[in-house]
């Protein structure tokens, strides 16, 4: 199975017994708050609003959702809003965090605090998923939001929590590529050597459920006419790979915000490895990818449910 567009991840949706509770730290976002209230629309989360109740009513009130349902968790100035909303998380009462209207450093400073609770046996990266006018699928990329220069075994992980994303919503096989600036190793280029060891491992004793190619550069991963041009044969380039795993946060970054910029790109994403599906966005999202990643959070919740009762 293949995603072909975001139509295909709302197929993905599973049979809820009740709306999840997404707890949104930061509350006074308006894209975000905006998504969150179409989430409850269509029937599959309850919104907690953690943040500013006099920044968050005015912003309800501008779009005229002061009268739907909502719980409001009041932070007032001062108050740490990302452990606010943890702390509902801890205490049973919520489903879905959500990063809202706070800086990225802060949120994820009290994710990743082990005090906290929200770590498992494996390590937490961020999975985005986008569509992009000019590839024929969705496309999955990470990490773009935890894991600033990830050694080899952090890139194991990536690895791993990307193609579990990916199997969650019926990939079978998901096709990775390993993004590099060239697709030769290159000794004095750190990456295509790690890139070389991860494919070598993969192929020996695999340490995840997927295909692993790379180093591989951008251009042969979106075009077969630049694979072709540079002799690189691989049957995935020009629109079969299904995820990039990028070198580092940075370029990872870059790429996906180059992507919404200049190519109109839809995404949305979340943080998998946590005991709760995590919904991470850009705070200049717009209100769709909001939604988006609360859909996504939906479905990772219920496959990871599923593979622990076989």
């Amino acid at each position: 199975m293949e995603l072909k567009n975001f139509d295909a991840i709302l197929s993905r949706m599973p049979k809820l017994d009740r709306p999840m509770r997404v707890i949104l730290a930061g509350s006074d976002g308006e894209n975000m708050i905006k998504g969150v209230f179409q989430a409850q629309k269509e029937g599959f989360v309850q919104p907690v609003l953690v943040g500013d109740r006099a920044r968050t009513i005015t912003v309800l009130e501008k779009f005229g959702l002061e009268r739907e349902p909502y719980t409001m968790v009041d932070t007032p100035p001062g108050h740490n809003i990302a452990q606010a909303a943890i702390d509902i998380i801890r205490a049973g009462d919520g489903d879905i965090l959500m990063r809202g209207n706070i800086p990225t450093r802060d949120f994820l400073m009290r994710v990743l605090d082990k005090t906290n609770g929200l770590r498992t046996g494996r390590m937490m990266s961020h999975v985005s998923l986008a569509s992009l006018p000019e590839y024929p699928k969705l496309i999955a990329l990470s990490d773009m939001t935890v894991i600033i220069e990830p050694d080899l075994n952090q890139k194991k992980a990536i690895i791993r929590n990307t193609a579990d994303a990916l199997k969650a919503f019926g990939y079978e096989n998901p096709k990775l590529a390993l993004l590099s600036l060239v697709e030769h190793v290159t000794f004095h280029m750190k990456d295509t050597v790690e890139a070389q060891r991860l494919v070598a491992e993969q192929k020996s004793r695999p340490f995840a459920d997927c295909e692993l190619w790379g180093p591989i550069a951008y251009d042969l991963i979106m075009s077969k006419e630049a694979a072709r041009l540079k002799d690189y044969d691989c049957e995935w380039c020009g629109g079969g790979f299904d995820g990039i795993i990028a070198p580092d946060l940075s370029t990872a970054n870059t790429l996906v915000k180059s992507w919404l910029i200049h190519a109109h790109a839809v995404t949305c994403g979340a943080v998998v490895g946590a005991k709760v599906p995590i919904a991470l966005t850009s705070r200049s999202a717009a209100e769709e990818e909001t939604y988006l990643s609360l859909v996504f959070c939906a479905v990772l919740d219920a496959w990871r449910k599923k593979q622990k009762e076989t």
